[in-house]
């Protein structure tokens, strides 16, 4: 009984002690959409996206009309668009995307404290799908 209730503790311990492999993934929610009344099909949709700690998006491509700007509400963001360097922005900071551009890495630069931006995207009416995740390596 002693050798059976020290080991379930030692496996507890274990447990306790190992890295936290699922992460949560982004939250993303469209706060602002509307058709831009001076620009013939065209409209403007505003993205609220919260990065948990550690959390990231997977590469993406947005929709081939979409010019994006993205502004850091809090924490801190790691974005790597197209061959660029990846940059990490602060609160406070903005970036933006060129249409066509591939979006290689998009996450929060931190594994302790959360981190979100607004995404402010132009992009043709007819456009539905703003994102458009990477297809895994080998996938039809």
């Amino acid at each position: 009984m002693r050798a059976t209730a020290v080991a379930l503790l030692a496996s507890a311990i274990a447990l306790a002690a190992s890295p936290v492999i699922a992460q949560d993934p982004e939250q993303v929610k469209v706060v602002f959409e509307h058709a831009l009344p001076n620009v013939e099909g065209k409209r403007l949709v505003s993205v609220f996206v919260s990065y948990p700690p550690g959390a990231k998006s997977l590469p993406h491509h947005h929709a081939s009309s979409a010019f994006i700007y993205a502004y850091v509400l809090s924490g801190a963001i790691r974005s790597q668009v197209d061959n660029d360097p990846p940059k990490v922005y602060h609160q406070g900071e903005a970036f933006y995307e060129m249409p066509g551009s591939h979006h290689r890495i998009s996450e929060n630069a931190s594994q302790t404290e959360p981190a979100s931006l607004l995404a402010v995207f132009v992009v043709d009416a007819k456009d539905d799908a703003l994102t458009t995740p990477d297809k895994a390596p080998g996938s039809p």
